[in-house]
């Protein structure tokens, strides 16, 4: 039997470019890029993490976007992921956004979540996609991933 579609043209049908990989590096109380928009708008179609340096101390981690121009706007909400361990190779992916009708139906955000959703449709304009971490000493490292499409001619998403 032969195939006819390979999987990395049916992943680009379905899901765009990529994906692209950013390790975060060693963790630190910092705010660090993990990706960069540069021409216009990009649609993420899917991001996820995968850790590669164990996670075992408390911190709490985050995604923001941070446009070149606008505001900067947390993409989730932080999430300790080290007071349970996380171990190496472990998925990182999101909760889903809902509407939580023990605060009235406020908007619930996106929380890191073992193993989870990929984020889905996730707008970014120029500007970077940070990770932000806090803790008195945190440790880990995630390497993220990010499947994307341009919605600006000649937008592009790069590894920060």
């Amino acid at each position: 039997m032969s195939t006819i579609i390979q999987g990395n043209e049916l992943r680009a049908i379905a899901l765009g470019r990529g994906p692209v990989s950013s390790p975060s590096g060693a963790f630190a109380a910092d705010t660090r890029t993990i990706f960069t928009v540069a021409g216009g708008e990009v649609l993420i179609t899917a991001l996820w993490g995968v850790v590669t340096t164990a996670i075992s101390v408390a911190n709490t981690v985050k995604l923001q976007a941070n446009p070149t121009t606008g505001d900067s706007t947390d993409v989730s909400e932080a999430t300790d992921i080290g007071t349970t361990d996380t171990a190496v190779g472990t998925v990182i992916g999101f909760t889903k956004s809902i509407d939580d009708p023990a605060t009235s139906g406020a908007l619930v955000e996106n929380s890191l979540l073992r193993g989870g959703h990929a984020l889905r449709d996730l707008v970014v304009t120029t500007g970077d996609l940070e990770q932000v971490t806090t803790g008195t000493t945190p440790d880990g490292a995630i390497t993220w991933y990010a499947c994307w499409v341009p919605l600006t001619d000649g937008a592009t998403l790069v590894a920060g």
